[in-house]
């Protein structure tokens, strides 16, 4: 730990709320010894109360601090109507947030936010009270949006290394702080209940919280016992309209296949319980705590969207272009398909999960030289989920779009509204499930010493071991997301050309004209019938029964029984996706690791430099092992009894699945250093340097690879002649991966020209190598005569290098100098730069695509994206980062009143490359063949007014009102074509509210 932990943090707590009451509590005692491995230091006594308490702690703590840090303490948790930790994060300068479900389904948005990014990069590591934390979900960190604001004290945004942190992040580090028994005197209770109110749903929602805290002297020394619980529902939706991608469809004009539009309901519920123990006695101190989150997700979707052959459309007289010869308006229709096919769904998901996180903490202070700490974490987490999607396909005569405005439209007739209400028109189409479960257990101990020296010069020196044993476990369903037809246009012919309609009696699964009310806060569009949501939530029940229909349509069809139907229909007959049986769908992973490191504190102001910092280096070595399989599928032609084979020789290797167990040891030496030059009591300046790592996620790192060989040929009379053996695989993940690697430089420049008031600026470069992309590599098997067969096999490699470097400038303050109530107006403003490059290893130059796959062995797809007419993209930069990004804050602050008004933008970005619902195997290269395509889907430029009003009728007793979304915004995502970064979506959340009352006692 840094000298932060105990001084500028500490003198945070003072301030810190009764879990977001708004209150600030003075303070006088040290820091808590949860905090492991730091001996107590000389603290001075800070006294403070009201709301601007909390940006006076902030920024004590930004400017006391031997790191770069940037905080929010709970008066401004509590400020804003943040309902996540994600959300109270945007705040902080230099970080941004994503709204999206899930990083590869960028079509599904997230109100509250999702994921974290500091300084443009999302290799960012979480902790509680200094302690690693995280979530079983694959990857290394928390999920931010599962914990409870309402539990926390602070959190603490760490941008630059010191060998007393923790490896692992090389973005940055979150440390989430609860509060302590000692922080409050005495007895102290809390307690808060609010209200919210979605007004795109018309649905109120309920939040409380507790805490309960007293400490107590006795003949054992202080003793200290908290308690704070935390219960929150959430409701919200979001409304979307959304374009299909643009095809060159007569080799002149680009134009969609289409457009639709959904609505989408989600619903959380979080609770959490936290628990401290505290005792000092003399020169002994300890702690026992205990953190738990629950989460809770449930989300269902009705949608309309369009699923026509984009090369079966035909352009009406009506269509109108731009200057580019783009379709911006007109009708489409489809003879050759019978009508413009359109499916209409119901999708329901769940999700549950669970963090508990155990500490225990003893320190001693042998002597005025010597003090001593142990810690002691144990961490399980566990997530489950469920999706379940079912749908209706629709014929329409025709399709009328609207381009032209703000918002995509399509546009329907009478003709039109009454095909939409006809269930002659609907026919079962398909089903698509998904399962997922993971766990993820970690045992971590660590030790810690230090030394202060007699010395006008050297300040201290630390240094410590920590040990950790982390194991995780993922299953999936294999396919991830399992989609099967019920009955499709394209299929019919098994069935004798018929589909199973709804208005038939033999097909009568339970549907509902779903009405799109208040649609966009007042749009008007059609209801259309969607599968009953009993079909989604009973799989696989409701799955079998809609699988059974293609059956009874073939035996009436072919005069057949349904035995003989279906065996006909055995080449497509359903059965429930694979979930724990394939070893594909589960990655098993165990990790070591053995930490020991030695940080010097320093500081030359008795010698005349005004010079101080810390300098040390940090040594681990990681094992790693996986278990897993190698499977071998042998698809060489097969020959009829009087059929001889002949051309290319075919190697003779038997199917085969064997297990694996992969592992490596590596040893990462982290140096670094970090100085401070006190200009003046109000001015300083930092220049820090270091190297860090980002271990690669469990799922990047799964032990499972698949081959094949398969044959291209054809045939003369009775002779089959073998054109070409392909050899190829595919990875799931690497076992043999290496941390991603950062060497980092920081400079800043700091004012502190009040109490409350600062200018910081901060300039930043981090120099990558070794980021994770996929490419191919050569694998060796043998054959029957033992010789080496080699396969081309594509999984994620350390392939690339790259940089994000940029600056940073903060300002904040209240204008005190105004008279009477003026005095009580101030602001915050900050603005984030970062540009980022990556850079190949091995870069894929081929200016067009080939294939029709879109898995993970088209390279050039999943690098560079791919038109729908082949061509690709390159250039792109990191994923999920802006250029430019600000916060502007209005504040106002006076006696018993407070007001807040923020507005939080970011620039567009890259979301992602090959990602669902902007990629397929239907675009056409200029000469006609098939090619796939993958179009890079960027999040339009973003900004959001929330506000917050509160008045304190007592000291104990305090009323806020609060605002989400103030400006309606609306969130814009494009994709990107030669033709320009077109309209893929556009998301509505409408406005939200909520009332909240706070007792103190």
């Amino acid at each position: 730990m840094n000298k932060h932990r105990k001084t500028a943090l500490s003198l945070a707590a003072a301030q810190a709320a009764l879990l977001g009451s708004g209150l600030a509590i003075a303070q006088a005692t040290p820091a808590p010894a949860a905090v492991p491995a730091q001996p107590p230091q000389q603290l001075e006594t800070i006294v403070v109360s009201g709301r601007r308490a909390a940006l006076e702690s902030a920024q004590k703590i930004k400017q006391n601090s031997d790191e770069i840090v940037d905080s929010i303490v709970a008066d401004d948790i509590g400020k804003l109507p943040d309902q996540s930790v994600t959300e109270v994060l945007q705040r902080v300068v230099g970080v941004t947030i994503d709204r999206t479900m899930a990083k590869n389904d960028p079509e599904h948005y997230s109100v509250e936010g999702s994921s974290v990014n500091i300084r443009g990069l999302s290799y960012v590591r979480s902790e509680v009270n200094g302690r690693d934390t995280f979530s079983a979900n694959g990857g290394r960190a928390l999920n931010f949006e599962d914990v409870p604001p309402e539990l926390l004290a602070a959190v603490d945004v760490y941008k630059n290394p010191s060998a007393s942190q923790i490896e692992g992040s090389i973005g940055g580090l979150v440390n989430l702080r609860t509060a302590m028994p000692f922080d409050h005197p005495g007895f102290k209770g809390h307690i808060t209940v609010a209200g919210k109110y979605n007004e795109l749903q018309g649905k109120f929602s309920p939040s409380a919280s507790g805490l309960l805290s007293n400490s107590w002297n006795t003949d054992i020394g202080k003793v200290g016992a908290l308690l704070s619980l935390a219960q929150s529902k959430s409701t919200t939706r979001t409304d979307l309209w959304q374009v299909e991608p643009y095809y060159k469809i007569d080799n002149t004009h680009w134009a969609p296949k289409g457009a639709q539009w959904r609505d989408s309901n989600f619903e959380r519920n979080r609770n959490g319980l936290y628990g401290a123990l505290q005792w000092k006695k003399d020169d002994l101190s300890s702690s026992l705590t205990y953190f738990q989150s629950k989460y809770k997700m449930q989300w269902d979707e009705n949608a309309l969207f369009a699923q026509t052959n984009p090369w079966n459309l035909v352009l009406g007289s009506d269509t109108k272009y731009d200057d580019n010869k783009v379709f911006v308006g007109g009708t489409l229709t489809s003879p050759a398909d019978g009508g413009v096919n359109f499916g209409a769904d119901t999708r329901y998901m769940t999700r549950n999960s669970r963090t508990q996180d155990l500490g225990w903490n003893l320190a001693w202070k042998a002597s005025d030289r010597w003090s001593f700490s142990t810690d002691l974490q144990w961490v399980k987490s566990n997530t489950r989920a469920f999706d379940s999607t079912v749908a209706t396909g629709l014929l329409m005569p025709k399709e009328t779009l609207d381009l032209t405005g703000s918002t995509p439209r399509l546009v329907f007739d009478a003709s039109d509204l009454a095909a939409l209400h006809d269930k002659a028109n609907y026919y079962w189409a398909f089903t698509m499930e998904h399962l997922d479960r993971s766990k993820a257990e970690q045992k971590a101990w660590r030790a810690d010493a230090k030394f202060n020296f007699d010395h006008a010069v050297l300040q201290d020196l630390s240094f410590g071991i920590r040990l950790t044993d982390r194991k995780a476990t993922t299953t999936a369903t294999v396919p991830g997301y399992f989609w099967s037809p019920i009955t499709q246009s394209w299929a019919s012919w098994l069935y004798g050309g018929n589909l199973a309609r709804l208005n038939d009696p033999r097909f009568d699964a339970p549907v509902v004209l779903h009405e799109f009310k208040n649609f966009f806060g007042g749009q008007s569009v059609p209801s259309i019938y969607v599968p009953h949501v009993s079909l989604a939530q009973d799989y696989p029940a409701s799955y079998r029964t809609l699988h059974g229909y293609p059956e009874t349509l073939c035996a009436a069809a072919n005069g057949a029984g349904a035995w003989q139907c279906s065996q006909s229909w055995a080449g497509m007959a359903w059965n429930p996706a694979s979930f724990g049986t394939d070893p594909a769908g589960t990655n098993e992973q165990h990790e070591k690791s053995q930490a020991a490191y030695a940080q010097l504190r320093f500081d030359f102001t008795d010698s005349g430099a005004p010079v101080d910092g810390n300098l040390g280096v940090r040594a681990v070595r990681t094992d790693m092992k996986a278990n897993g399989y190698v499977v071998f599928n042998n698809r060489a032609v097969q020959l009829n009894p009087d059929e001889t084979l002949s051309g290319v020789a075919v190697p003779n290797i038997a199917n085969f699945s064997a297990p694996i167990s992969a592992g490596q040891t590596y040893t990462d030496v982290l140096p670094s250093l970090n100085l401070r030059y006190k200009a003046s009591d109000t001015l300083q300046f930092r220049a820090a340097a270091g190297m860090g790592v980002s271990r690669p996620d469990f799922s990047d790192m799964q032990a499972y690879t698949s081959m094949e060989l398969t044959t291209t040929q054809h045939t003369v009379g009775k002779q089959v002649v073998i054109d070409a053996v392909n050899l190829s695989g595919t990875a799931n993940g690497n076992p043999l991966l290496k941390p991603i690697k950062s060497t980092q430089v920081d400079l800043t420049a700091e004012w502190y020209f009040a109490k409350n008031g600062s200018l910081t600026f901060a300039l930043f470069n981090k120099q990558l190598k070794d980021i994770i992309v996929r490419q191919s590599a050569s694998v060796v098997l043998r054959d029957a005569d033992n010789q080496p067969v080699n396969f081309t096999v594509t999984s994620p490699v350390n392939g690339a290098k790259g940089h994000a470097r940029g600056f940073e400038i903060a300002f904040q303050r209240y204008f005190d100098m105004l008279p009477g109530w003026m005095s009580g107006l101030g602001m915050q403003a900050n603005y984030t730069y970062v540009d980022s490059k990556t850079k190949p290893y091995d870069p894929v130059t081929t200016p067009f695509c080939a294939g029709t796959s879109t898995g993970p062995e088209n390279l050039n797809l999943n690098i560079n994206g791919c038109d729908t007419d082949g061509r690709t993209f390159g250039n792109l930069p990191l994923t999920n980062l802006s250029k430019n990004a600000y916060n502007l804050a209005l504040l106002y602050d006076w006696g018993p009143f407070s007001a807040r008004v923020a507005y939080s933008w970011r620039s567009k970005y890259l979301q992602g490359v090959n990602v669902n619902g902007t990629r397929n195997g239907d675009g056409r290269l200029a000469d006609g063949t098939g090619v796939a395509y993958a179009l890079p889907t960027w999040s339009d430029s973003y900004g959001q007014v929330d506000t917050g009003v509160s008045y304190r009728f007592s000291d104990r007793f305090s009323l806020s009102v609060e605002a989400q979304n103030l400006n309606n915004a609306l969130a814009r995502q494009l994709m990107q074509q030669n033709i320009g970064l077109m309209t893929r979506a556009v998301n509505y959340t409408g406005r939200r509210y909520s009332v909240q009352a706070s007792y103190s006692f």
